[in-house]
């Protein structure tokens, strides 16, 4: 394993006279290809100790609900099943997952975390820290979401996917290579560890969770866990892969991987993503651009700017424009209520806010279109701002993402230009129109495939087209 994947957040031996060595599950939800649970077996082989894989189930998680719950649930699931395959108790535990984490590492020898590059996922492994601090507990991070670590790449903010393109390549080859599967030397399925959290029953563990049951779970669309991911994955490359290049912008044509929830819950590695990848074809530039460049793009915004989630975060040069044309007049304004049913002038847009609702997923063109709408229905940028994340993180089941933050603030021009002219309302912001759309793509079809979708999933009716 690349020791540049390693951190140390506490430094001491090893604790004697322990149990087992605790593997605290967070970020990296899944048994494949995780790098964090890999090194978890490896120092647990060498201390000749059991490893113990925890996980921290919090109804407070922030913004979420029973869609991303239920499908978190499913993954759970799955590692249940595919730990106990390779002799490795899971235990899953009600509460803030530092605080799960703290508990169980009072009879380990050490603890081996992940990593997540979002604020309260920073707070967490501070918290654990200081923990282990006070027990003299060694707590060591692995990153394993990443293709390329953070600060490998780039030890600063990047102004854009060009900055940082050619800092990723140069680091490649050294991370882009196979992780090898250790093998448990003792189990750990024995141990008589206490859990209260049945992982093999999502449905029921749902019920009992005190969230916000009205955004309701999708699984005509989205199965949750790994193996759903892998399927994904192998459908993909079989039928899409080919003609990716060309078509990934059609949102008629539906020729994207829609692996981006499965990442976001760490139920895929992407370096498994990518190297399946350049297995299956000589041509992955275009996939890989956006799995490892802009995806990683998106880790450096978070990692490097404190209020990523703020309008106050977006550059000064972007933040002036809008200012500059705050008073300009709309053509029309929404309400949120308005634009959660999808009720607007815009056939596109509604059909793409259809989508989102329905199967917690939006073309990624069509997010842009969405986005910069919702820009230009607002009373103001700042109000339509705090509009799009909401709808964002409470619909999307890949809502709440770094990759989702950075999108939302390239609307408002992060790691993009100023363009000329000036225009209303978006001053010197990149713009986007209906027109465009229409010329581009087929978007006639966009809509049928969308009304498709809600005739199929009839326990949630389609929301009207017309204001």
């Amino acid at each position: 394993m690349h020791p540049a994947r390693l951190q140390l957040l506490t430094d001491y031996p090893p604790r004697p006279n322990k149990k087992y060595i605790l593997y605290w599950m967070q970020q990296s939800q899944r048994t494949r290809y995780n790098h964090a649970l890999e090194y978890a077996i490896h120092r647990a082989n060498l201390l000749n100790l059991p490893a113990v894989i925890c996980f921290g189930l919090t109804d407070n998680y922030p913004e979420a609900n029973a869609r991303h719950y239920y499908f978190l649930l499913q993954g759970l699931k799955d590692i249940a099943a595919n730990l106990k395959k390779r002799n490795i108790l899971f235990v899953v535990k009600k509460g803030s997952p530092e605080n799960v984490a703290a508990h169980y590492a009072k009879d380990a020898a050490l603890v081996v975390t992940d990593r997540g590059y979002l604020r309260h996922q920073k707070q967490w492994r501070s918290d654990l820290a200081q923990s282990c601090n006070h027990s003299q507990t060694l707590l060591i991070q692995v990153e394993s979401d990443a293709v390329v670590p953070v600060e490998v790449a780039s030890n600063k903010p990047e102004y854009a996917a060009r900055t940082l393109r050619p800092k990723i390549r140069r680091h490649l080859s050294e991370f882009l290579k196979p992780l090898p599967k250790q093998s448990p030397r003792h189990s750990s399925v024995h141990l008589k560890i206490q859990s209260d959290v049945d992982p093999t029953n999502p449905d029921a563990t749902l019920k009992n969770l005190k969230i916000d049951h009205t955004i309701k779970p999708v699984p005509h669309f989205f199965t949750g866990g790994e193996n759903a991911a892998q399927s994904r994955l192998t459908a993909f490359i079989k039928s899409h892969l080919k003609s990716y290049a060309t078509d990934r912008n059609e949102p008629a044509n539906n020729a994207t991987s829609h692996l981006s929830p499965y990442l976001h819950f760490g139920q895929i590695s992407p370096l498994e993503i990518a190297l399946k990848i350049k297995a299956a074809t000589k041509n992955a530039e275009v996939f890989l651009e956006e799995l490892i460049v802009r995806r990683e793009l998106s880790f450096n915004f978070c990692h490097f700017t404190e209020n990523y989630d703020s309008y106050e975060a977006l550059p000064a040069w972007a933040r002036k424009t809008l200012l500059d044309h705050a008073a300009d007049p709309r053509p029309i304004l929404y309400t949120r209520d308005q634009l959660q049913s999808a009720r607007t002038h815009d056939p596109y847009w509604n059909a793409a806010q259809t989508e989102m609702s329905q199967t917690g997923y939006m073309h990624n063109y069509m997010r842009m279109y969405w986005a910069k709408k919702i820009l230009e229905w607002s009373n103001t940028p700042q109000e339509a701002f705090i509009t799009t994340q909401h709808l964002n993180n409470s619909l999307f089941v890949d809502g709440r993402d770094p990759n989702a933050y950075a999108s939302i603030a390239w609307t408002y021009g992060q790691h993009d230009r100023p363009w000329g002219p000036q225009r209303k309302i978006f001053g010197t912001v990149r713009y986007m129109n209906a027109a465009g759309l229409k010329r581009k793509f087929d978007m006639e079809a966009y809509i049928t495939r969308i009304n498709s979708l809600t005739t199929t999933n009839s326990s949630n009716p389609r929301p009207s087209k017309t204001r």
